[in-house]
């Protein structure tokens, strides 16, 4: 019953009380009038249920903060009788929001269709359904619900801006990328060496003044890119990341991912909170990275022991840490230790002033250490661009997700 079915329910029963000690057989009347009218939308709630089928898509399932995200809905009468007015629920967020709108009667095997907006204003994984069709008695007193559609997810992927990759360090750093020689293929960006012919060669490689020099046929061997490898640690601690300043670093970190995913170079993720993605490379390394991110939430931890972890992988390449002013700097001293681990060392702090109301001076970084300080005054690709430079024009390859994007 509804509502208003258990207030028609009550007043059935008051009538039928008030008859009794009164007297009143019209109060008997009414009252049995009230339970009869129940009985009746309770039956027609029963026995005119629909048979309906639903689908349900999310165009796109997975999208940046702030990007545009749409859920289109089919339902089709699969019954052989006309379908009444229907309701349709379609919960978002565990029920915090959502979308209602009427359904119109469908003859038999008739589609109807329906869209409406998600809002994508900040990251997260959120559920959305399932979705609740219901039907009513035409006095409101019984309904009937049933799910139409299952439960889906929609990812919303942290803020993003445009930003270099992590700088790489000066000197000679073994772990820090590698050149490998490209043989067989037809494109190449350096020059690695020349080769004799080998029969399944693509001639068009050929390199002919050394041809004709040496009599012989000789390949022109070219080497890939270099491919960059860098480390990003998040400081997700509850003592360190009020829940502005973890929306910051969140924002930065995949800001980050997304620039080596631009540049194909190795990255690797490691929170306090116990996360690590490993090394890899690619666009659905990337997405995996920023899937977590879109979830991640404080938590306790220690960031000496992510330190340790870090320690033990031997690293190479670029180590970038995000935190804020509340770290220790005892904390960020043992960052400088890692010095001899890595080509460059690169520190994003947050300052109380970046998620705060309050200023205060800035905080001291050991001098081994580059920092990329983000205040009120200086966002972070501001920050960034100080340490890393500007980005370059780079644009994604076609096909790539919102993983190599920006929205």
């Amino acid at each position: 019953m509804t509502g208003r079915g258990w207030a028609v329910l009550t007043a059935a029963l008051a009538c039928l009380v008030s008859g009794r000690l009164l007297g009143l057989e019209d109060l008997y009347l009414v009252g049995a009038g009230l339970l009869a009218a129940l009985a009746v939308a309770a039956g027609y709630v029963r026995i005119v249920r629909p048979d309906l089928g639903a689908t349900r898509r999310i165009l796109p399932p997975r999208v940046h903060a702030g990007a545009n995200s749409r859920v289109e809905l089919t339902l089709t009468n699969r019954g052989r009788n006309r379908s009444p007015v229907l309701t349709a629920r379609d919960p978002f967020d565990r029920g915090a929001r959502w979308a209602r709108f009427l359904v119109a009667p469908l003859a038999s095997g008739e589609v109807a269709r329906a869209a409406y907006r998600l809002p994508t204003d900040q990251r997260g994984i959120y559920d959305l359904g399932p979705l609740q069709v219901g039907l009513s008695d035409p006095f409101g007193l019984a309904a009937s619900v049933v799910q139409a559609a299952p439960r889906t997810q929609l990812t919303v992927y942290p803020r993003i801006d445009v930003v270099a990759p992590p700088p790489s360090g000066h000197g000679d750093d073994p772990l820090a990328g590698a050149d490998h020689p490209r043989a067989m293929s037809g494109g190449g960006e350096d020059f690695y060496a020349l080769r004799p012919y080998v029969r399944g060669d693509d001639l068009r490689r050929v390199h002919w003044p050394s041809t004709a020099k040496l009599d012989e046929l000789m390949l022109r061997q070219d080497e890939m890119p270099w491919q960059g490898r860098s480390l990003l640690l998040l400081d997700t601690r509850s003592s360190v990341c009020r829940p502005a300043a973890l929306e910051l670093l969140v924002s930065a970190t995949a800001s980050l991912v997304a620039a080596n995913n631009r540049h194909d170079g190795l990255q690797r993720l490691v929170t306090t909170g116990g996360y690590d993605s490993r090394l890899g490379a690619g666009t659905s390394h990337a997405e995996s990275i920023l899937e977590h991110l879109a979830g991640v939430r404080t938590s306790e931890g220690q960031l000496l022991t992510a330190l340790g972890t870090i320690r033990r992988s031997h690293g190479g390449g670029a180590l970038v840490m995000l935190t804020t002013a509340n770290a220790s700097g005892a904390e960020l001293a043992a960052l400088a230790t890692l010095r001899t681990w890595f080509s460059s060392l690169t520190l994003v702090l947050a300052e109380r002033s970046a998620w705060g109301s309050g200023g205060g001076p800035l905080t001291a970084v050991p001098q081994a250490v580059r920092v990329a300080r983000v205040t009120a005054d200086v966002p972070f690709s501001a920050a960034w661009r100080t340490v890393a430079g500007a980005p370059d024009s780079r644009r994604p390859r076609p096909g790539r997700s919102p993983a190599g994007s920006t929205p």
